[in-house]
């Protein structure tokens, strides 16, 4: 049974940094795409950071390109996201998701929430 367990969220003030992980348990993730979203209140979810553990490219949202870093520990099945400079508008619920299947995201969290204020 995969799961996949975040924390590292609070509150924090604007310019603040924290530190996201996610341990995911019941499968080995050296070679699938994981990914950070966030849906703040009254919005859509939206896509902030992914990682392809195999190769390690990433891909960043353009809001948060310079400021957020996601990395990976495959020895701990840990992603993380390194989020720095810290907004108002960076705050949201974020759950961390992983694709095993090469498509679609199919496995998530159950989010931490962050509040920049």
């Amino acid at each position: 049974h995969v799961q996949l367990v975040e924390s590292g969220g609070g509150s924090v003030q604007a310019g603040g940094s924290l530190r996201l992980s996610c341990a995911a348990s019941g499968y080995t993730y050296s070679s699938y795409c994981m990914g950070w979203f966030r849906q703040a209140p009254g919005k859509e979810r939206e896509g902030v950071a992914a990682i392809d553990t195999g190769d390690g490219s990433t891909y960043y949202l353009n809001s948060v390109e310079g400021r957020f870093t996601i990395s990976h520990d495959n020895a701990k099945n840990t992603v993380y996201l390194q989020m720095n400079s810290l907004k108002s508008e960076d705050t949201a619920l974020y759950y961390c998701a992983a694709d095993t299947v090469g498509y679609q995201y199919n496995y998530w969290g159950q989010g931490t929430q962050v509040t920049v204020s």
